[in-house]
């Protein structure tokens, strides 16, 4: 997968995953204006006080620092500034080592040895094998009940799976620290993109000894965080609007960090950012909507296309969404141009298919989409109105009611006001409510099942259709929809580690396979892929867009 990577960052497309990725707070309200202006003044001071601090908007809180348990990509983002794992991702978006100092493989690629560099923690303690053993196990611990227990499986670790499953113990983990600085990973299957997984949060190692001192309070203070990375935490508390970074003066590659700090200031009003940017208070903002046509030709603005998709889901428990004549008809009836066109406008583009283009290249050198085709989920309302009849008779209903569940950022919001209207214009008799709700809030209702429609995102994890196609196996927990295909889960089971998985072009056909069966059965609506637009202040260099994993680094920021 290294190919694709390079790929992406040969056409400048390689984008913003998470701070778009992921929403949590509430509608505007006073309260929200007063905690951006706030927000903005206390920014303004800090970058007085500590000389070159980047000021960086985001547009919803950090929902947690806990490396296996945070699962939205603001989080992700600010954990990686704290803290290295084995490898990191380079300006060109290919992993690079990061603690791991050199590796050997066996023949088969089965088993890799890593050799760990001289790093310690910010309370001095050495960072060791052990520290990763115990991060790798936790994450796959039923009784820690991460989300992304999933992924050490893609990695192929040996008896990952079984271990979150509780079938195996956690000693049968495929992980063993040799000695303090000797890392021993054996897996089921070689993965080709091993490494960059490496770069992903759930990796990070962590040290037993201060998690198990911090206790339920681990992670949500600066006295409860530990760092090994580019900068520490000085100020931090769970749904903080303001979080201050200073450079961590310990760390292994300090004498590249040139920043003296940074400071996040969550601003959910796109206004109100924007008046913080042009005050001088911000760094870095986010645009949306009209901001885009309105600062389009300024030398400071960037437009960076994201590799994400945003889609709606239905619950297929709920019932009438599990007839696939209502499913098809409510793919087909809204106009995904108009929302990248007329209501987003920041290089966003229509979704007609289930895993995003420019993500990875196969074994043909092609983008996995130029392979398997671009022609799901056409836009055909006509088509659409012809299901949903077929639909009511099926069901013996005319009418129907739904409620989607959005996040309260002004654009999901947007979005979801306009597919309700297309919905219920291009269907008539069906009727969409909206309920809005912080972004943490939204996914736990999906993944209790306690929703009808949800409009939601995902952001790859690592460059391989797999990281979409993953999610729709039968219980996996971001398969929101609860539908279960035991064809589509042997193609896919057997992609990971299976027949297919030695067989690099026939593993790369079914994958294609398997996306039809997702599209062919309207597991979900795609709306668009994401793209963003960006103001970033003239002197500001250095900041490392990726479409996967960590959507910004900012280990090499320059603030002149």
């Amino acid at each position: 997968m290294k190919k694709s990577l390079k790929k992406l960052a040969a056409i400048s497309i390689a984008g913003i995953m998470a701070w778009s990725l992921t929403a949590c707070g509430n509608s505007k309200t006073v309260s929200q204006e007063t905690q951006a202006s706030t927000a903005k003044a206390e920014t303004k001071e800090g970058s007085k006080e500590n000389g070159k601090v980047l000021n960086v908007h985001i547009d919803v809180e950090v929902a947690s620092m806990d490396p296996q348990i945070a699962t939205d990509g603001t989080s992700f983002e600010v954990i990686a500034d704290t803290t290295d794992g084995l490898y990191e991702l380079g300006a060109d978006g290919n992993p690079v080592p990061a603690l791991a100092e050199s590796v050997e493989k066996s023949g088969d690629g089965m088993t890799l040895t890593y050799h760990l560099r001289d790093a310690k923690w910010s309370n001095g303690t050495p960072v060791t094998a052990k520290d990763f053993v115990y991060a790798w196990k936790r994450a796959v611990d039923p009784k820690t009940a991460s989300e992304y227990a999933f992924i050490v499986g893609i990695a192929g670790i040996k008896n990952a799976d079984a271990v979150a499953a509780g079938e195996k113990s956690l000693d049968d983990l495929g992980v063993t620290a040799v000695d303090d600085k000797t890392l021993k990973v054996e897996l089921d299957v070689p993965v080709p993109y091993f490494e960059s997984l490496m770069a992903f949060p759930t990796f990070y190692p962590v040290n037993q000894e201060f998690f198990e001192k911090a206790g339920d309070q681990y992670a949500t203070t600066p006295d409860t965080l530990l760092s090994n990375g580019p900068y520490k935490i000085t100020s931090y508390e769970p749904a903080a609007t303001t979080i201050t970074l200073e450079k961590n003066k310990d760390y292994w590659d300090a004498d590249k960090v040139k920043l003296d700090g940074m400071k996040y200031q969550v601003i959910k009003d796109s206004q109100q950012a924007i008046l913080a940017y042009q005050n001088g208070d911000l760094d870095v903002v986010t645009l949306s909507g009209e901001q885009v046509e309105q600062f389009q030709a300024d030398p400071e603005f960037k437009n960076i296309m994201a590799g994400y998709l945003w889609y709606m889901s239905p619950n297929t428990k709920v019932a009438g969404l599990e007839n696939l004549n209502l499913r098809k008809a409510l793919s087909l009836s809204f106009d995904k141009e108009a929302v990248c066109n007329n209501i987003l406008k920041d290089g966003s583009i229509p979704a007609y298919f289930a895993v995003p283009t420019l993500l990875a290249t196969g074994p043909d050198g092609k983008d996995y989409r130029e392979t398997a085709g671009s022609n799901y989920f056409k836009t055909d309302k006509a088509e659409a109105l012809k299901y949903w009849e077929a639909a009511k008779k099926e069901l013996g209903v005319d009418t129907l009611t739904y409620t989607m569940i959005v996040e309260d950022t002004e654009s999901a919001i947007n979005v979801a006001q306009f597919l309700q209207s297309e919905i219920q214009t291009t269907l008539p008799g069906i009727t969409i409510t909206l309920e809005q709700m912080p972004k943490k809030n939204r996914v736990e209702r999906m993944q209790a099942g306690e929703f009808e429609i949800g409009l939601t995102r995902w952001g790859p994890d690592y460059a391989d259709p797999m990281t979409y196609l993953n999610m729709w196996t039968t219980g996996n927990p971001n398969n929101y929809g609860f539908w279960s295909n035991k064809d589509y889960d042997s193609i896919i089971e057997s992609s990971k580690k299976g027949e297919l998985a030695l067989d690099p072009v026939k593993r790369w056909k079914a994958l294609a396979d398997a996306e039809k069966i997702v599209c062919d059965d309207a597991v979900i609506f795609p709306v668009y892929q994401k793209g963003n637009a960006v103001m970033q202040k003239a002197g500001v260099e250095g900041i490392d867009f990726h479409s996967i994993a960590i959507n910004r680094y900012f280990k090499n920021t320059v603030k002149n």
